[in-house]
């Protein structure tokens, strides 16, 4: 759809996280070793489960998954936010507006989804152990992957489509580091009632879900761990669910209250901190939580760094 059928602005202006020009340069350089981190962290996982046959399991399955949508999602912002450290308008095209908006949407409700599959799939693997393998067979895996990506999907198109049909008359500031949908229905001269109730529906229908299957499968996660009567058979449990736990309550918690409150009960500003901390410090921890915290990555590292040093 051609810019011009819709709005008479052509491109935005991204205001960045601060206007204050004594901040821009320690902030880029924060922000760049965020994306570093995030970058090695993410693409070292998946790097280090398709080496290791071992982790060749649904879980690492899912992890793996985790890490791609991790690294794609952090890649579609991240770049694009150092530009507005280092230039005095950073500006991006209405076309790239709508990409970014796109892509946004897509990662962050996979997201949502796959932490939802790694929450049954944890509930198969600790209440229905004998029946695991049979479960969470690969046909089982893919099917609940295309789940994920077909729901990001759905949701990409239906927010992008949502700003779309809106117009956009004279100002092109958006309040943001990156096109987010908030910012850009509080820019718009027309948006209304209807494009808020869209956004809400889709978001507390997605992370509704989500969280309910999350709850769900910890619940009956749980109930399983008290009905062990050794003390070392709970810490196991509790171990293996436990970077995941960390993962949902720190993603769902900033997501929710971002999104699910009305634009007027929190500031934009305040909003950006929201979206910062689920865009770019969740891609960047996760990783780091899942590979201090779990034995199996860190014999796969040890192997394949002593296969490196032995070559």
């Amino acid at each position: 759809m051609a810019a011009d059928n819709t709005s008479s602005v052509t491109e935005f202006i991204l205001a960045g996280l601060t206007n204050q020009p004594g901040l821009q340069l320690p902030l880029f350089f924060l922000f760049l070793g965020f994306y570093m981190v995030t970058v090695v962290g993410n693409l070292g996982l998946m790097t280090l489960i398709g080496l290791n046959s071992h982790l060749h399991t649904p879980m690492y399955f899912f992890l793996f998954n985790l890490s791609f949508i991790d690294f794609s999602y952090s890649s579609t912002i991240i770049p694009k936010m150092l530009m507005s450290f280092v230039s005095k308008k950073n500006i991006i095209s209405y076309t790239g507006c709508m990409t970014q908006l796109f892509f946004f949407c897509f990662f962050v409700v996979c997201e949502c989804f796959i932490l939802s599959a790694m929450a049954y799939d944890r509930y198969v693997a600790i209440c229905k152990p004998l029946l695991y393998t049979v479960t969470m067979s690969p046909q089982v895996c893919l099917f609940l992957l295309l789940g994920v990506y077909g729901m990001g999907l759905l949701a990409a198109l239906a927010h992008t489509s949502n700003i779309l049909f809106l117009t956009f008359c004279a100002d092109n500031l958006v309040n943001h580091y990156m096109c987010d949908i908030l910012p850009l229905l509080e820019l718009s001269c027309n948006s209304s009632y209807m494009n808020l109730l869209v956004v809400f529906t889709f978001v507390g229908f997605g992370i509704g879900v989500c969280i309910v299957t999350i709850f769900l499968s910890y619940g009956f996660i749980l109930s399983s761990i008290f009905h062990i009567s050794s003390t070392e058979g709970r810490s196991k449990a509790f171990r293996t669910c436990s970077s995941h736990i960390m993962t949902v309550c720190l993603f769902f918690g900033s997501g929710t209250f971002g999104y699910l409150k009305p634009p007027s009960a929190v500031p934009l500003d305040q909003g950006k901190v929201c979206t910062l901390f689920y865009t770019i410090v969740m891609p960047m921890l996760n990783p780091l939580i899942y590979s201090l915290r779990n034995k199996d990555v860190k014999l796969a590292m040890k192997k394949t760094l002593g296969r490196i040093s032995f070559s």
